[in-house]
């Protein structure tokens, strides 16, 4: 689905040298394993099983959800319960992407389009577009920039108003790039990405770009997708600051998950 991965995959040999040299004097990066956690599941909620779920966030009591396809994305609204929908349908020729909010706007991506959207909070009123290099596929922010994934191992950290480039980094397991980061959310000064068609996501510091730990939810994937879906993957995490807690969701699954970590389970991870 995604076009750039042929040029990616080209330019990885490139990117571990950069990495290893950055880790370079660092003893500490491959002393210890980066840990794999566990979930509980605390509740589940209603999902729409036609929703392609691209982007998921939690603002005041409300979920706000980014769906994709061309003819069929759109920004929804609604109550934990999928009550009181409220849906913006985008143009056909545009594939919606990831979502976040900041201050009153609501601001979504776009997949190949270079485009970007602002809407009104309070109304969902289409307010204007931005531009943007690349592809874009997840977004959140951690306050002070918007934070934004292309599918590969790098991170772009956007302002929030000009929406100019600020920063990059490259996210690492160790010494390996991570690929394909996909939906992102900021939970206490972490950025947690899904991986695109993996079951799990990472845990990954916002300053370093390391990833400090991985959430394994290969069961709840095998339990919630769409059988024979090969799209129905896990992609949706949502943040709720205020009661601190956490849902996901995937592409076309009927249930949006409440989970919590499982910090009793605690497992070495090494890299297929």
């Amino acid at each position: 689905m995604r076009g750039f991965f042929l040029k990616t995959m080209l330019m990885l040999p490139a990117l571990l040298i950069l990495s290893r040299l950055a880790l370079a004097g660092d003893t500490s990066a491959g002393d210890s394993a980066v840990p794999v956690y566990g979930y509980e599941v605390v509740a589940e909620y209603d999902h729409d099983p036609q929703a392609f779920t691209q982007g998921l966030c939690f603002d005041q009591g409300m979920l706000y959800e980014g769906t994709g396809l061309y003819g069929q994305s759109s920004l929804r609204r609604m109550t934990l319960d999928g009550k009181n929908l409220e849906l913006r349908t985008l143009p056909g020729y545009l594939f919606g992407e990831g979502v976040t909010i900041f201050d009153d706007r609501v601001i979504q991506l776009t997949w190949k389009e270079h485009t970007g959207m602002v809407w009104d909070r309070r109304n969902l009123r289409f307010k204007h577009s931005f531009s943007y290099n690349g592809e874009g596929w997840g977004l959140t922010h951690d306050g002070r920039h918007l934070i934004m994934s292309d599918g590969s191992a790098e991170l772009a950290f956007l302002d929030p108003t000009s929406f100019a480039l600020r920063k990059k980094i490259m996210v690492l397991d160790h010494d390996m790039p991570v690929l394909k980061l996909n939906e992102l959310e900021y939970i206490k000064g972490e950025i947690w990405a899904n991986i695109w068609k993996e079951s799990r996501i990472a845990l990954i510091n916002h300053e370093s770009g390391r990833v400090t730990g991985w959430l394994d939810l290969s069961a709840l994937v095998a339990r919630a997708a769409a059988p024979g879906d090969v799209d129905s993957v896990l992609n949706g995490i949502a943040y709720d600051k205020e009661l601190g807690r956490i849902f996901v969701t995937g592409k076309r699954w009927n249930r949006i998950y409440e989970i919590r970590i499982a910090d009793e389970k605690k497992l070495p991870h090494q890299l297929q």
